[in-house]
């Protein structure tokens, strides 16, 4: 276990490493907001909606798999419809998801400034949010105490800081009388980092502190995720067109392993000014700063407006030859105009771009809505480009794996 003594604030330093030794990391947060900001300039307002609410349903799950709590995409969805499963361990993962997908849709409402988020308010609020939505059956937890044994059975208290000094795997937690004094110092760092390039490496950095800090029973993991996707927001860095959770869950080990790096104690009088490594430090921030750019690259590609279009042919085909819901390969244009040109257009005007008359591109827009190719928020209203669940294999390829499985085994 992490070794613990008397003093956690002075444990908890630094809290960012300095400045000399951080510039390749610096350049690699100026080239992800180059980049993020170029993939949101390029996607239009109504695609961006939809790959934003498909995206919380797919953070849901890799959160999940994180924890290695793990439920199928087709079970996210049944339950986001409230058809959830009679076995009660399944049931409590999927109210689980659903509370996540609630709690991030709830975060990116919230706009909240980057400054405010890194505060033990906004902490509890989030979990609270995501908690309050669970009863107490699924939030009962066995916890460890500091010498590595299970206690007792508590049920998590939505928002509550901590009362009692627990155990996570290694790391014997900061003692719990110590938490106000570590939350605030976390909070008066990170969210007075200086505008641009720190502010991306701060992000970094305040995750695996706080998940060092350890704030609540349960539910670290899961809130602090959420944190940092609502301090990415803040920095305009997202939009909800991307997120680290998907690379973070598909490194492998790397996640846990950095993290528990991160914790190791400073080695020699090179490896920067606090108890903790700086060196291990850097290399966390370099290994979170390096996921979110292959995420925001990943998304670049499957953006790509050629590429789209041949992807929706594809689609189409597949839907005429194989699935036969009476959707064509006239929706082609109509779809493709959306994607690239507009968030939203009327459905006369989609039923025009089809070349077909008016009763048969009704029926075709009528089945396309039914498949969640086109959404529309009224019986009549505009329409939008959709991305449902079953389309992803051919719209964003590899975006979310399990999810394709999932529909391809539909299709059997």
């Amino acid at each position: 276990m992490t070794a613990f003594n008397m003093d956690p604030f002075d444990q908890l330093e630094p809290l960012l490493p300095q400045e000399s030794a951080m510039g390749p990391v610096l350049e690699k947060a100026h080239d992800l907001r180059t980049e993020a900001a170029r993939l949101t300039g390029a996607c239009q307002a109504g695609v961006s909606r939809e790959l934003a609410r498909m995206l919380r349903s797919m953070n849901s799950y890799y959160s999940n798999k994180i924890e290695g709590e793990h439920t199928r995409p087709v079970e996210i969805e049944q339950a986001m419809a409230k058809v959830f499963s009679e076995n009660r361990e399944m049931a409590r993962l999927q109210h689980l998801a659903v509370a996540h997908i609630e709690t991030e849709r709830w975060i990116y409402e919230q706009r909240m400034a980057t400054a405010d988020l890194y505060s033990g308010r906004a902490l509890c609020a989030i979990h609270q949010h995501l908690f309050a939505q669970l009863d107490a059956n699924d939030r009962i937890v066995r916890l460890h105490d500091v010498d590595g044994q299970v206690s007792e059975a508590v049920v998590v208290e939505p928002g509550q800081i901590r009362t009692r000094d627990v155990a996570v795997r290694r790391h014997i937690a900061p003692a719990w009388g110590a938490l106000d004094a570590l939350i605030q110092r976390w909070s008066s760092v990170y969210g007075h980092a200086r505008r641009g390039e720190m502010q991306v490496i701060a992000a970094a950095a305040a995750h695996h502190r706080l998940m060092w800090i350890h704030p609540f029973c349960d539910g670290n993991g899961r809130t602090g995720r959420l944190h940092s996707l609502a301090v990415l927001q803040s920095l305009d860095l997202t939009a909800g067109l991307w997120s680290p959770l998907r690379g973070l869950a598909r490194s492998g080990s790397a996640y846990a392993e950095k993290l528990s790096n991160a914790d190791m104690p400073r080695m020699g009088d090179l490896d920067g000014r606090g108890q903790r490594s700086q060196r291990m430090l850097i290399e966390w921030i370099d290994f979170f700063v390096d996921v979110c750019r292959d995420q925001v690259r990943f998304m670049s590609h499957m953006l790509n407006l050629q590429a789209m279009q041949d992807r929706l042919g594809a689609l189409l085909a597949h839907e005429e030859k194989v699935v036969k819901r009476g959707i064509r390969m006239e929706a082609l244009r109509p779809l493709h105009y959306l994607f690239v040109s507009q968030g939203e257009i009327g459905r006369g005007d989609f039923a025009s771009m089809t070349g077909m008359g008016e009763r048969t591109a009704t029926t075709l827009i009528s089945k396309l809505l039914d498949a969640g190719l086109l959404v529309s928020d009224t019986p009549r209203g505009h329409v939008r480009f959709g991305i449902p669940l079953g389309a992803l294999r051919f719209l964003f390829p590899s975006l979310w794996p399990e999810a394709e499985a999932d529909a391809a085994a539909a299709d059997r």
